[in-house]
């Protein structure tokens, strides 16, 4: 698959948006490290984990904190957050507002549909 090719060659993350609608957009994603800590302020994710596994740290706070773009915060990690593993087949829901981040244990992937639902105008 390209998009674990283009993973494996650079940060530990590709996507790809499949369909773009007015207030959601359907990706792509495969992980094959860590990712960053996230907080979207409008938008909820939607993970529909297709193969692999990882663990969903959600909640806490985000550590080395910035804002990359309105309503748009990332970090180097989430602090004080509760871990959920995730495998293929689960679903987890993530609200607008809430900090997370998805860890993937060394040697592992994970591939997801991810739905990026506008909870907020």
């Amino acid at each position: 698959m390209e998009l674990r090719r283009q993973a494996e060659s650079g940060d530990g993350a590709a996507s790809i948006t499949l369909q773009a609608f007015p207030r959601h957009a359907a990706m792509l994603l495969v992980r094959t490290g860590d990712g960053q800590a996230e907080l979207h302020e409008n938008f909820a994710d939607l993970f529909h984990v297709l193969d692999g596994q990882a663990t969903l740290v959600t909640g806490g706070v985000i550590a080395d904190a910035a804002n990359i773009a309105p309503g748009e915060t990332r970090g180097s990690s989430v602090q004080g957050g509760a871990g959920q593993p995730l495998k293929a087949g689960e679903v987890a829901h993530v609200p607008a507002g809430l900090p997370h981040q998805m860890l993937v244990a060394p040697g592992h992937t994970i591939t997801c549909l991810v739905m990026k639902i506008q909870e907020k105008p």
